[in-house]
């Protein structure tokens, strides 16, 4: 007998050992990748023509663009802004006509952060929908984060993000959403 193979009863064969382990190594990259492009690159977004309020979450890639835009066009009453830390390069913006704008600082200085001082908008001034502005990658993340703290209609509309960003984004974001899943399960 070489290479450790054992012999099935007769009339069965089993494939090397070697051939199990790529056809499980080719079936976990398959599972991984689907998941990377359904979380990552190919997430849930969409909203209806109004919500109660457009929440944007601090990121690069102009989610401010996006959620101005989304303002612009009376989307929501509300346009809450997070302003990241002192340091991110996002100041509030200009008045929208017809929108009231809400900037803030999150506590703690992260998604978790944000999506927590949304819901506590949400429940002071009684929203029931809201629409994420958030960048590509995120969008799956920030989605399970407010479905923890919402119980409302959450929508989510994305900024693009240019190619040379995708394979660091997409490992921050496999990251940030094991922790997530894994470590910070509460709101």
């Amino acid at each position: 007998m070489l290479g450790g193979d054992v012999p099935g009863p007769p009339g069965t064969a089993r494939p090397p050992r070697r051939r199990r382990v790529l056809i499980t190594l080719v079936v976990v990259l398959l599972a991984f990748s689907g998941a990377t492009a359904r979380l990552f690159v190919w997430p849930d977004q969409g909203m209806p023509a109004r919500v109660d309020a457009i929440v944007m979450l601090n990121g690069d890639y102009d989610p401010l663009g996006v959620a101005l835009r989304l303002a612009r066009e009376r989307r929501a009453k509300y346009l809450v802004v997070s302003q990241g830390t002192r340091a991110s390069h996002f100041g509030c913006p200009r008045p929208v006509p017809r929108v009231r704008i809400i900037c803030f600082y999150p506590s703690p200085a992260t998604t978790q952060g944000e999506t927590e001082f949304a819901a506590r908008l949400a429940a002071r001034y009684g929203w029931h929908s809201l629409t994420l502005v958030t960048m590509l990658p995120q969008a799956s993340r920030a989605r399970l984060r407010m479905e923890r703290c919402f119980a409302g209609h959450i929508y989510v509309v994305t900024s693009p993000i240019p190619r040379h960003a995708w394979p660091y984004q997409i490992a921050y974001e496999w990251a940030a959403t094991v922790k997530a899943l894994v470590l910070q399960r509460g709101c």
